[in-house]
């Protein structure tokens, strides 16, 4: 095995400051949906499926989109569709395969909730940084991500 390239002093506090800013973020964005009664993984399930054709996607589809193992997200689909935020339907032309359905009750629930959450990424995130940092992130992150969807295996 090959000795690590350890991390330098600024290589280390720009990790744990990217840790620690995703973590908190991501604790203050599901706080802040509390009051809707979602959380923010239900959100994001929710917006996935509102900018789908026909608000419906693959089962897998919707594991891939929103980094969940197929069964984690089984689980999650069956809590939303007891809240009445989702249906589950099967695939005419694939036995195998089922669709989330973003239902009415559940599509009332992301256009209430949307400019509200919006709101909130802006206050912790987005109008602490200046147009340009906004880009350099978008520039940073994009390679990343590229990256990770490159290697990552299906769940």
């Amino acid at each position: 095995m090959e000795d690590p390239r350890w991390l330098s002093p600024q290589e280390q506090r720009a990790w744990r400051a990217h840790l620690a800013a995703h973590r908190l973020l991501f604790y203050q964005l599901d706080r802040d949906l509390q009051g809707s009664g979602l959380s923010l993984n239900d959100y994001e399930i929710l917006v996935n499926l509102s900018e789908s054709p026909e608000h419906r996607m693959r089962m897998s589809e919707l594991a891939d989109a929103t980094i969940q193992s197929r069964s984690r997200l089984s689980h999650q689909i069956s809590r939303m569709e007891a809240a009445g935020l989702v249906v589950r339907e099967n695939c005419e032309d694939d036995r195998r395969g089922t669709f989330a359905v973003l239902t009415g009750r559940g599509w009332e629930i992301i256009q209430k909730v949307a400019p509200d959450h919006v709101v909130s990424v802006r206050r912790h995130f987005i109008d602490l940084l200046t147009p340009e940092q906004i880009a350099l992130l978008d520039e940073i992150y994009t390679p990343v991500v590229n990256h990770l969807q490159s290697v990552r295996s299906p769940r």
